[in-house]
């Protein structure tokens, strides 16, 4: 009886490893084409959500997504769903206004009951 069980378990390992790399990138290029929703992501790609979900927090970290807008989903009708993009065209403007904090004065002294100067 032959032992089927002979391969290295690094060579699988690896291969799970750029599968996964595999998924990333192509979560990142569908989401560059033009804004979407992480369950059409999904369908379009083949990619299980769960995963889907997992690349988007990934990318998240590194600030390489945004969400566009939120929306009804075409496919589920959901509503209040986000539409995610990686392409920063998309980017939505920032809103907030720069305060810059250079020239307020610091506190260097304790005014606290008991502390003396």
């Amino acid at each position: 009886m032959n032992n089927h069980n002979n391969a290295p378990y690094l060579s699988l390992n690896s291969y799970h490893k750029d599968n996964n790399i595999n998924q990333l990138q192509r979560v990142y290029s569908t989401l560059f084409a033009r804004p979407m929703t992480m369950y059409e992501v999904a369908l379009t790609t083949g990619i299980e959500r769960a995963n889907v979900c997992r690349y988007v927090a990934e990318l998240r970290k590194c600030n390489n997504i945004a969400v566009v807008r939120l929306g009804i989903c075409p496919i589920t009708k959901y509503s209040r769903v986000q539409f995610l993009t990686t392409n920063p065209a998309f980017f939505p403007q920032e809103t907030q206004l720069g305060l810059s904090f250079d020239n307020v004065p610091t506190c260097t002294t304790s005014n606290k009951k008991g502390v003396s100067k």
